[in-house]
This record gives C-alpha cells, sequence and structure tokens, in this order.
C-alpha cells in the first residue's frame, strides 16, 4: 500500500480569521451578503446531501451520469498521471474518475484538496483501502488562495467539479482560473464541471425545493453565525428565497427578513439592522453557455480541448489544456 502524506495549510484559526472578515464586511456592506462557503458546517453538509437526493435538483445526478458516461473518454484524452481535485469532500464522483484513468494505466497519484481536515483524512483513509497502489497526497487548504501549495507533478490534470465555479462572481472566476493557469505548466490541464443555462422554471424549482430542505440550508448559515461568532438571529424570522437572474445568468439565494429585526454578533462586537422585507444575499449558483465557458478559459489562457454534455444540455465536463 502506497503511503498517505497530508499537507495542512489551513487552520482551525485561520478559517476563524476568514469568518470574521467575511461576515464583517458582508453584514456591513449594500446589499447585505454571505459567502456560501459557510453554509458547510456539519449539519450544513448533511443537508446539501439530503438537497442532492431532491427529485428537483438535478445539477448533482446529472453530473454523475454524465463523469459515468464519460470517464473512460475523458482519460483517454487526458493521459495525466496525477489528478488533482479542489473541494474534494468525500471524493465520490471522483472514483469514476480515478477507476476510468487506473484503466488507462497512467494514473499514480491522486491529490485531494480541501478545507477541512477531518473530511480529508476520512476520505483518504476509504481511499488507500480502495485503491492500495494510488498514491495519495492531501492538500487542506482553500483553492481561492492556496493553489501555489498544490504538488507539482509531470502532467497533472485538475479536476473543479459539481458547478462549483458557479458560486464564484465574474471577477473572482477571472482571479481564480488565471492563477491556476499560473501555478500549470503548458499542456497540464483543467476538468471543469459547469451547469448550463436552462429554462427558469427547472433552475429555481432547484434551489427551492418542495419539502424545504434548501430553505433550511439557506438558514443554516444563522446558525452558524449565532454558534461560532455569539450571534443572536432570530433563524425562523428569515425566510428562503431563490429568483433567477437572466442578465447575469445566475440563481441567487437569499434570506429575507419578516420584520424589523437588530442582530449582535457579540465576538465581532457588532449590531447589524434589518429592515422589514430586507434581502441578504447568501449564493449565487451561475450557469453557462457554451460561448461563454470558451471565452472565460480562453481568457485564463487556456484552450478546450473537448467537451462533453448530457443528452438535455443541463451540465457539462470540460477539458481545457493549459498554453
Amino acid at each position: 500500500m502506497s503511503p498517505a502524506l497530508l499537507d495542512i495549510h489551513l487552520t482551525d484559526g485561520d478559517a476563524d480569521a476568514a469568518l470574521r472578515a467575511d461576515v464583517r464586511a458582508g453584514l456591513t456592506t449594500i446589499p447585505k451578503q454571505l459567502p456560501p462557503k459557510w453554509f458547510y458546517d456539519a449539519r450544513g453538509s448533511e443537508l446539501f446531501e439530503l438537497i442532492t437526493e431532491l427529485p428537483e435538483y438535478y445539477p448533482t445526478r446529472t453530473e454523475r451520469a454524465l463523469l459515468e458516461r464519460s470517464a473512460d473518454a475523458i482519460a483517454i484524452t487526458s493521459g495525466a498521471d496525477t489528478i488533482v481535485e479542489l473541494g474534494s469532500g468525500s471524493s465520490a464522483k471522483t472514483r469514476l474518475l480515478l477507476d476510468a484513468f487506473g484503466r488507462t494505466g497512467s494514473l499514480r497519484r491522486y491529490v485531494p484538496q480541501d478545507v477541512s481536515e477531518a473530511a480529508l483524512r476520512s476520505a483518504m483513509d476509504a481511499l488507500s483501502v480502495e485503491y492500495p497502489n494510488l498514491e495519495l497526497h492531501g492538500v487542506v487548504g482553500d483553492f481561492t488562495s492556496h493553489l501555489h501549495r498544490l504538488p507539482r507533478g509531470k502532467h497533472r490534470m485538475v479536476a473543479f467539479l459539481g458547478g462549483t465555479i458557479g458560486n464564484l462572481l465574474p471577477a473572482e472566476r477571472a482571479e481564480f482560473l488565471e492563477r491556476l493557469r499560473a501555478v500549470l505548466q503548458p499542456g497540464e490541464q483543467l476538468l471543469l464541471g459547469t451547469g448550463l443555462v436552462i429554462d427558469e422554471e427547472t433552475l429555481v424549482r432547484a434551489y427551492d425545493d418542495s419539502a424545504g430542505v434548501t430553505a433550511e440550508f439557506n438558514r443554516n448559515v444563522l446558525r452558524v453565525l449565532n454558534r461560532e461568532l455569539r450571534a443572536n438571529f432570530p433563524v425562523e424570522e428569515f425566510t428562503h428565497r431563490a429568483l433567477w437572474d437572466a442578465e447575469n445568468e445566475w440563481i441567487e439565494m437569499r434570506l429575507v427578513a419578516q420584520s424589523a429585526i437588530t442582530v449582535t454578533l457579540a465576538e465581532l462586537g457588532l449590531e447589524v439592522h434589518f429592515a422589514a422585507g430586507e434581502e441578504m444575499r447568501t449564493e449565487i449558483s451561475a450557469k453557462f453557455t457554451g460561448p461563454g465557458v470558451r471565452a472565460m478559459l480562453e481568457e485564463a489562457g487556456f484552450t478546450i480541448t473537448r467537451t462533453w454534455t448530457d443528452p438535455d444540455d443541463r451540465f457539462a465536463l470540460t477539458l481545457a489544456t493549459a498554453t
């Protein structure tokens, strides 16, 4: 069995400082907003897993089915000896790629990267049993700031799946892709998963399910702030709203104050006022078109090698090469 390595570039103290900075900035701007990464405490992660199983939420199962059909072609086209995965979590979908690359005989190493050391250790423990001949090199870090800490290799393919790039604002996407290109050698690759623009009704239903699971997931960020920053958000006084912004081609999730509310965040020494009906943005989930993905990648210094889409054109996997 190959030894597993784990590099730690993000500590609990770093995460606490980032939370404080993000919340202070987001709650003192107009309109108010919070970054979606703070959804994912243990309860938030559980709720998101439930969301992926909902009939309305098509992205996860669509991407997985697309990976099942395309993994062998991706492996043959890429030929990489190292797969780096950003935001790897449990590495569940990645096993499809590991198996496919294993069949080509090119794969030597898997580098999962995640902000959660516990999640990464758990995933690597399981993978070391399932893939005893695969070198594992985990990286605890944030993909927005620790790309330069990724281990180098002869021929890496960086997988950024789940449509996660859609959670970044346009300027943030451009900066992320430019930083990623800067750490790749010419010929190394990016496998990018993107949700595609489809009809508004289906999109909104995916983020506002009839069972209210997404609403609970959205409100959970307030429970995170109550616990971590000694805030006193009256969680049930905020309702969930999802809407499609056609101009920006993204879904917005918002929390709406049902009455005038004053919240104290003791750890920040901050008092925040919400007017009745005031909305706070908690997530964007951008959707893309084929030309839009191409332009975004080419501007950052990539060329598209091949794109795979599902039969309903709801999701795309794009293999792009650093030029």
